[in-house]
């Protein structure tokens, strides 16, 4: 506690600084290739410093964003100019054709949720960036999905910064343990519905694929009879 307290000091000497804004600027577009570096914990930090000041919030949260969807602009283009040599080696063979159908399906069918939603999961962030541009996801249609993506996820991470650091006004130390706590139940949380929604459609499929294959089954007896009864005096 101690140390936490002694960085919240040294951060809180650096809120007048315009570094500091260009670091989450940085840090928020760095994030969407290198899911190691800590965008949300940058911002929810800084949040929790500047306490519940409306102006400097809306600002933080204006920075935090542009971060977030240049960053993720860069992702996208990486992943379009390296989407040819990314989906020549996804569909070799048999297998891979059938999981490039099926990748491509779920960005036809869900990429604007996956563009707004999967910044929430680890890694969902880089890996829908990538995914989006490898896979030919419309420009037109990226770029204002992700701008919203982007914004939500500003916002959401200066509120939870701004519920610490108003609850405990004048120690910046457990307002941040109360906002990473927060932060982490949140994620927990979706993480735990999307594992409960994945075992729920899986659970629903192995029904029909059972129904299919007994259709299947049903269809070649009833070819072989018929071949015999063709093929016998």
């Amino acid at each position: 506690m101690e140390l936490l307290g002694q960085v919240t000091e040294l951060l809180r000497d650096a809120l007048g600084s315009p570094w500091l804004w260009l670091l989450v600027f940085a840090v928020a577009g760095l994030d969407a290739l290198l899911p190691f570096m800590p965008s949300e914990t940058t911002v929810v930090t800084v949040a929790v410093l500047l306490g519940p000041d409306p102006a400097a919030l809306a600002f933080l949260a204006a920075v935090a964003a542009g971060g977030a969807w240049a960053g993720d602009c860069l992702g996208y283009a990486v992943g379009r100019s390296a989407g040819p040599r990314a989906i020549a080696r996804l569909q070799r063979g048999p297998d891979g054709r059938r999981r490039y159908a099926w990748a491509r399906d779920q960005v036809r069918r869900h990429g604007g949720l996956l563009i707004v939603a999967a910044r929430y999961l680890p890694g969902g962030r880089v890996a829908s960036a990538l995914a989006t541009g490898s896979l030919g996801y419309p420009l037109r249609r990226f770029v204002p999905l992700d701008a919203a993506g982007a914004t939500l996820w500003a916002v959401y991470s200066v509120l939870i910064g701004l519920a610490g650091g108003a609850t405990f006004a004048g120690e910046p130390a457990k307002g941040l343990l109360l906002s990473f706590g927060l932060g982490l139940s949140l994620v927990f949380a979706i993480e735990a519905g999307r594992r409960l929604r994945s075992a729920h459609a899986r659970s629903d499929r192995r029904p029909r694929r059972r129904a299919e294959a007994g259709g299947a089954g049903r269809r070649a007896a009833g070819a072989g009879a018929e071949l015999s009864e063709v093929d016998c005096p």
